[in-house]
């Protein structure tokens, strides 16, 4: 069974496409917990803090 080693540009591009998948699954969390009226706990600055979604802005 033979292996194919991807190329840079196929490491780039598979990474970009992974990168996009969690900002969507965030934004899509987000939106949820918003019209849920649910909270979020978040690892701020190594703090574990439960904050209501609607304080939320984005996820950075």
């Amino acid at each position: 069974m033979s292996q194919r080693r991807m190329s840079k540009a196929e490491v780039v591009e598979m990474q970009s496409r992974i990168d996009l998948g969690i900002r969507l699954a965030q934004k899509r969390l987000l939106e949820r917990a918003r019209h849920d009226d649910l909270s979020l706990v978040l690892n701020v600055n190594g703090q574990v803090l439960e904050v209501p979604a609607k304080e939320v802005t984005s996820f950075n």
